[in-house]
């Protein structure tokens, strides 16, 4: 699975002029699964985000979780970080988990989720979304676990 998360001020997920998901300081966290990807590399990702240090403590160094500051999480589907864009003006989306198994897997990591952080919005699978966001820093990673990822 991959996860492009971003140390945000505020953002928020628009679908059809409703907003579906919305927080202030936290994670904005683009998310995609990958073929072969299970419930593990869920967890594995999950685990690692949650203990990520993106947010500055007292000394200004980087060593603070999304816990540790009790800020948001807006995970947000999105099959395109898995494009191969390796070759060509075209990318490639072989590599993105077939379509009922990239919700099935955005559904379970979004549940797991809720049951580790208290504040946890989405975006809606499938949906045409307009993302709203206000990048602090910028501070933006990319995080992955895959299928040979030994867990």
């Amino acid at each position: 699975m991959i996860a492009l998360l971003q140390r945000v001020s505020e953002a928020s997920v628009t679908v059809d002029g409703q907003i579906t998901g919305q927080i202030g300081k936290g994670l904005m966290v683009l998310l995609c699964a990958e073929r072969g990807d299970t419930e593990k590399q869920a967890d594995a990702l999950l685990q690692r985000l949650l203990g990520y240090r993106v947010f500055y403590d007292e000394n200004g160094k980087m060593n603070l979780s999304v816990a540790a500051v009790n800020g948001g999480l807006l995970f947000v589907p999105q099959f395109t970080l898995a494009a191969d864009t390796s070759s060509g003006t075209r990318p490639s989306f072989s590599p993105a988990a077939p379509p009922d198994e990239g919700r099935r897997l955005f559904d379970y990591f979004v549940a797991q989720a809720k049951t580790k952080h208290p504040q946890v919005e989405t975006g809606v699978f499938g949906a045409d979304m307009k993302v709203a966001l206000i990048n602090d820093g910028p501070v933006t990673f990319w995080l992955q676990t895959s299928p040979d990822t030994k867990l």
